[in-house]
């Protein structure tokens, strides 16, 4: 894959049109007669129709396909607080990838607070606009805060995409790699360096998955997360070890799983030697560097699964390959939230899609790469064409049987085709929108 420069990354986002989302109309507006249609008087005629019935936004209007995609630009990632103005391109990116990977529409809105009661209150009102609300790059604690209220005021999809996004993915991975090295779950060392809104969600997963708190081991910037530390919040507390087991390097040795999501450089190729001896898991996340390389990890433990939030090494964990499908699962089922079993068949279904045989289209855009099963492959690739038709669905259906689907879906397979359809009908379109810009 080629490097990609400073201008390269400028040039695509100013040109030829400035910025990476346009909105188009999705009817015709070119006759008198579509003109009384798509606005007055044609118009009141879908306002009465939701007047009398609310539910019939989602027939009359885009609200059922239509996210909001919201920051206030505290905790950008790899960039740190750089405000509202500087996150916007970082939150078009987004709504670039829920059209491509789910055919899902978005208005990215800046806020310009750190008020988390602010922010809180400004989200709440919008809810007659969305069908759900995808928070990103708000910094912790008040991300925890913030998704919290929304989620008790809002009846719609409330998720913080920078917590449950890694969580979901590396989720999946440790339920593989586990099963790789045959071991349990409840057995597992697992060390994590980042207490921030994706380390505490990653630890809320794990432990719910079968990780016990005893065997996880948190760090922060000041070391070790333990009782004794006068300085924790609550939502770090919930993960505090009873005392100080020493540095990361001595806490490392004999762990099962390694997750970074902090700096570059951080691991050690003798720590990673001196991991578990059976398949040790290194999930080295921070971006655009890892805390280790992909080949000094090797190095260090050749038997290790390895992973990075780099596109071009194995077993990459990148949020899209999670969060698409998950709105798209909770909006065709008009959830009222993305609830923990939501995002479990999201984990369950991304572990199983990884012992599938790989389609030759994804090898193929992959160079012909083959992907197997096992230390290398141990999560699908984002690019993965099967995962809207895999995730979506078993997410509806987790919404459907915990009871927060308000329109279930009959036919789950019909909805699996119905899907594929949808996505490349979609392509169909944006192809045509960007390609009209080069003409």
């Amino acid at each position: 894959m080629k490097k990609t420069s400073s201008q390269d990354a400028l040039l695509y986002h100013a040109r030829p049109r400035p910025g990476k989302l346009e909105v188009l109309p999705s009817k015709s507006c070119s006759t008198p007669n579509d003109l009384a249609l798509a606005y007055s008087p044609g118009v009141a005629e879908a306002c009465r129709a939701i007047y009398a019935d609310a539910s019939l936004s989602g027939t009359y209007t885009n609200k059922a396909n239509l996210v909001g995609v919201i920051t206030n630009g505290t905790a950008v990632l790899g960039l740190g607080n750089i405000g509202p103005s500087a996150s916007k391109p970082v939150m078009e990116g987004k709504g670039v990838l829920f059209k491509a990977f789910a055919d899902i529409d978005v208005f990215d809105l800046e806020l310009d607070t750190t008020d988390a009661d602010a922010f809180i209150q400004s989200v709440t009102l919008l809810e007659p606009t969305f069908g759900g609300i995808n928070l990103e790059d708000i910094k912790a604690p008040e991300c925890f805060y913030i998704e919290e209220q929304l989620k008790g005021r809002m009846k719609i999809p409330v998720f913080h995409d920078d917590q449950h996004g890694t969580a979901v993915i590396s989720g999946a991975a440790l339920i593989n790699a586990a099963d790789i090295a045959g071991k349990k779950l409840a057995d597992m060392k697992v060390v994590i360096v980042g207490a921030g809104a994706a380390g505490i969600a990653c630890a809320k997963l794990y432990t719910a998955l079968g990780v016990t708190v005893e065997n996880l081991f948190m760090f922060d910037s000041k070391g070790l997360i333990h009782k004794q530390r006068s300085d924790l919040n609550r939502y770090k507390t919930e993960f505090a070890q009873e005392k100080n087991a020493g540095s990361l390097e001595e806490v490392l040795k004999g762990a099962d799983m390694f997750l970074g999501l902090s700096s570059k450089d951080l691991l050690t190729p003798e720590m990673v030697k001196n991991m578990h001896p059976n398949t040790p898991v290194v999930l080295a996340c921070a971006n655009p560097d890892p805390e280790i390389s992909y080949e000094l990890a090797k190095e260090a433990r050749p038997d290790c699964i390895m992973g990075t939030g780099r596109s071009d090494y194995p077993n990459q964990v990148n949020n899209v390959s999670g969060f698409p499908f998950i709105f798209r699962g909770a909006l065709d089922t008009a959830a009222t939230q993305i609830n923990e079993e939501m995002k479990m068949a999201a984990v369950f279904a991304l572990a199983a899609l990884a012992k599938e045989p790989v389609p030759a289209e994804l090898k193929n855009l992959y160079g012909n790469e083959s992907f197997q099963y096992g230390l290398d492959y141990v999560i699908p690739k984002p690019l993965d064409p099967r995962l809207l038709a895999v995730v979506a669905p078993a997410v509806a259906r987790a919404a459907m049987d915990s009871g927060v689907a308000r329109n279930p879906i009959s036919d789950m397979r019909a909805y699996a085709a119905s899907l594929q359809e949808r996505i490349c009908a979609a392509h169909e379109r944006i192809g045509s929108v960007v390609s009209s810009y080069t003409k």
